[in-house]
């Protein structure tokens, strides 16, 4: 090979390396930016869409509100809840996992026996934003047919665990036939700051209001303790204490922003029993995106 020959040779090998070099760059810079345009129309779409919102508190012109418990842990306290209940006179609502369901039969059925509402709280107290759609049903059914094998009761309460929901599950869970229900008054029992402290929490909690409803549990340290004085304190106040199904609205009602649901008929009035003025409904304590997920501990 002349010393020519050899000359175009390695000018031949160098462009089709440039040339290379040349079509990676391309490549990677459209694999880039299709990448930002995905995030972009993805985040446009997300920000457009419609919010789906569980019920935080019902806006009512009635002095009432529900007390609500959310049963996934022991059952040391049950019968002490339940005595304290019935001592009262009142009905409440039980969130119930499926494996506290199985775990502990016979306080379903005294939870039942006694009236009051039975609630789901999933099978096996997840994150469920993050399951698939048939997942998330079958989450929720599963806890269901457990309790109406038990009970003969058919489930259309629907708590998500920790609070944790995003539009997804909302839909899915309206689907399957479940109203979601949160709350917007938490007690932090879970805390174990002591019965005091849960007496106090509730009674002064700045989004207590007509409406209100109030986030328990079952197998905490103190909430046994501290329900007779939570009972006597909102009875004070002026409120009657409901259970969520004799609360919510089952049919022609709108959400609002704040997580408030609202009968399409409401013309609203003070949500306080000892107040006569107008007032409008406060913001939620917790911040919602339709983008995002929103957590609570529960």
């Amino acid at each position: 090979m002349s010393k020519r020959d050899s000359e175009q040779t390695t000018l031949l090998r160098r462009s089709i390396l440039w040339l290379t070099l040349l079509l990676a760059v391309v490549g990677i810079t459209y694999s880039y930016e299709r990448s930002l345009f995905q995030d972009s129309w993805q985040a446009l779409t997300a920000s457009t869409a419609t919010e789906e919102l569980p019920i935080y508190r019902v806006q009512t012109d009635k002095p009432q509100i529900a007390l609500t418990f959310d049963t996934a842990w022991g059952n040391e306290d049950i019968t002490k809840i339940l005595d304290t209940l019935k001592q009262h006179n009142i009905h409440a609502t039980f969130f119930m996992t499926g494996q506290w369901v199985e775990k502990y039969p016979d306080d379903v059925k005294a939870i039942q026996k006694a009236g009051h509402d039975l609630g789901n709280h999933g099978e096996n107290h997840k994150h469920m934003p993050l399951l698939d759609n048939d997942a998330m049903c079958d989450e929720i059914n599963k806890v269901t047919e457990k309790v109406k094998k038990l009970t003969g009761t058919t489930m259309n309460l629907f708590r998500p665990p920790y609070g944790d929901y995003n539009n997804q599950l909302i839909i899915q869970a309206k689907s399957c036939g479940y109203y979601t229900v949160v709350w917007n008054v938490d007690s932090l029992d879970w805390k174990d700051y002591g019965a005091n402290a849960i007496v106090d929490t509730i009674l002064n909690h700045k989004e207590l209001q007509s409406g209100s409803i109030i986030l328990m549990h079952s197998g905490t340290k103190y909430t046994a303790e501290a329900l007779p004085k939570v009972i006597e304190g909102l009875e004070e106040k002026g409120y009657e204490i409901v259970p969520v199904s004799k609360l919510i609205y089952k049919e022609n009602f709108h959400m609002n922003r704040d997580g408030s649901q609202i009968s399409d008929n409401h013309q609203e009035t003070s949500t306080n029993p000892k107040e006569s003025v107008t007032e409008k409904p406060q913001d939620s304590t917790t911040k919602r995106n339709n983008n995002s997920t929103t957590k609570r501990k529960n």
